[in-house]
């Protein structure tokens, strides 16, 4: 019986991931392309076609100032993309040192980087960005600061495991009896193992990053309004619910969450080939 459920369910995952990598693939082209080939003019407004539902010449129909909704959602995606892939890359960079110096150092070091973890961990994440975008005023690099600042925690972590246990290797006990360098342990030992997992950690990030920096601009703490966001788009249209057009919203929101579930999806299973268990469950 589990010789045949092996086959169907490597099956079904090889199918979810070609289906994840194809939208992730026209995500991502239609944020570089669109914007090249039909530019969006943020400030133009069409009073003739207010509200219009979604149609073939307005595939996501059009807002309460004749914008296409469609249209304007791919270039909030192209600004979610880029936010969530910089605050992630930020986000590892801080935890990458913060959870390595723990590692490596041990002790005391170890042991006040770690509660200092468990202190910010303890503040909720989005009050906390809320207070630095407030404190240094709503753009687009406050927002990323703010993601940065409050997602580094995770990988701190998973350094500090990793290292932890690396460190009592006895390929590791026996470079040192070999009289390598601390720094040649590092970079020829430690960082290769180390590395896999963080990129896996950045990735698993970017859905998060881009789902807070959505929360942000539909509190007004992102872009400025007439320009195009996910999240400005989302909150401009709760006013058109009210009148029946629910397409302002629905599109939108279904873009990001379409995206995400697709990189959630890729990360998913990137993480199952590193996990020695699953490879030998699904013999890959």
């Amino acid at each position: 019986m589990s010789s045949q459920r092996g086959p169907a369910r490597r099956l079904r995952l090889r199918a979810g991931t070609l289906i994840a990598a194809l939208v992730l693939g026209l995500a991502v082209g239609a944020a570089l392309l669109v914007p090249l080939i039909a530019p969006l003019d943020q400030s133009a407004v069409a009073l003739d076609r207010v509200a219009l539902p979604p149609s073939l010449t307005h595939p996501g129909g059009t807002d309460d100032l004749g914008r296409d909704v469609l249209h304007r959602s791919i270039y909030g995606l192209r600004v979610s993309l880029l936010v969530g892939v910089v605050a992630a890359l930020a986000a590892t960079l801080i935890g990458g040192l913060v959870g390595g110096l723990a590692g490596l150092l041990g002790g005391w070091a170890d042991r006040t980087l770690m509660r200092v973890v468990d202190t910010i961990a303890a503040l909720p994440h989005l009050l906390l960005g809320i207070f630095i975008v407030a404190m240094l005023r709503p753009s687009l690099g406050a927002v990323i600061l703010s993601i940065g600042l409050t997602h580094w925690l995770s990988t701190a972590r998973i350094v500090r495991s990793e290292l932890l246990s690396l460190r009592t290797r006895p390929f590791i006990d026996a470079a040192i009896a070999g009289g390598a360098s601390r720094a040649r342990v590092l970079t020829r030992h430690l960082l290769p193992h180390v590395l896999p997992r963080i990129a896996l950690a950045t990735t698993l990030m970017i859905p998060h990053a881009v789902w807070h920096e959505t929360s942000l601009s539909f509190l007004g703490l992102g872009l400025p309004p007439h320009l195009a966001s996910l999240g400005n788009m989302i909150n401009d249209g709760q006013r058109s619910l009210l009148t029946g057009a629910w397409w302002a919203s629905i599109v939108p929101g279904a873009v990001i969450v379409v995206v995400t579930l697709a990189i959630a999806a890729l990360a998913a299973r990137w993480r199952d080939h590193l996990d020695p268990r699953v490879r030998a469950e699904l013999n890959l």
